[in-house]
């Protein structure tokens, strides 16, 4: 088995190189529909976030009102780490659980927007960062997302830096262009996935069987 960790700044693209590269073969699991589903309606996460930061934080169904809760951890750093503490020891338990159903051999992506924020990048065989220029992501942000320049920018710097992502990064995929320039790009970043978990099995081309 491969290892991957994926990650790239908010409007990079990440979703379209994971989707990819699941499309090419990856075993992807996603951190951001985990962190959904460790909270759902009748989970402990739930329960747990009700505990930390009151019933105001429900929708009158008894959802997560993310909305409300986003109110109370954006700008917060002691209310984040609060959620975080709930939040990410759940996330890594099914991620392993899931990744723990995956082939031998498999190539598994693990989608993971903070990773490097979470000092993860070390547990990975390979460090695969989605790169933009941070003008791209404030015209990603504002057109796709309708958010104001100035909130795009807010939400670009309270996320780690390109230079950090880039200092960790095995592989980096430069995500400014088309859609024909990244798939051109993840057809050769495919092929180095699987030399890569070659390589880890033994076999690589340099390997006596």
């Amino acid at each position: 088995m491969l290892r991957v960790g994926l990650t790239g700044g908010i409007g990079a693209g990440k979703s379209a190189v994971s989707s990819r590269l699941a499309a090419r073969g990856a075993v992807v699991i996603d951190s951001d529909v985990l962190a959904r589903e460790v909270v759902a309606r009748g989970t402990d996460g739930l329960d747990e976030v009700v505990a930390a930061f009151g019933p105001g934080v429900l929708t009158a169904d008894g959802e997560l009102d993310r909305p409300a809760l986003g109110t109370i951890v954006f700008g917060d750093e002691a209310a984040r780490r609060k959620l975080e503490a709930i939040v990410h020891p759940r996330v890594r338990a099914r991620a392993a659980q899931i990744e723990a159903g995956a082939a031998d051999d498999a190539i598994v992506v693990h989608d993971i927007p903070l990773l490097v924020e979470t000092g993860q990048a070390g547990g990975f065989d390979v460090v695969l960062v989605v790169d933009v220029p941070v003008e791209v992501q404030v015209r990603r942000l504002t057109a796709q997302r309708g958010m104001a320049d100035e909130e795009a920018e807010r939400r670009i710097a309270s996320q780690a830096s390109r230079e950090d992502r880039l200092a960790v990064a095995d592989l980096v995929v430069d995500n400014s262009g088309t859609l024909e320039d990244l798939d051109r790009r993840l057809d050769e970043v495919w092929v180095t996935l699987e030399h890569r978990r070659e390589e880890r099995s033994g076999h690589g081309p340099d390997t006596k069987r």
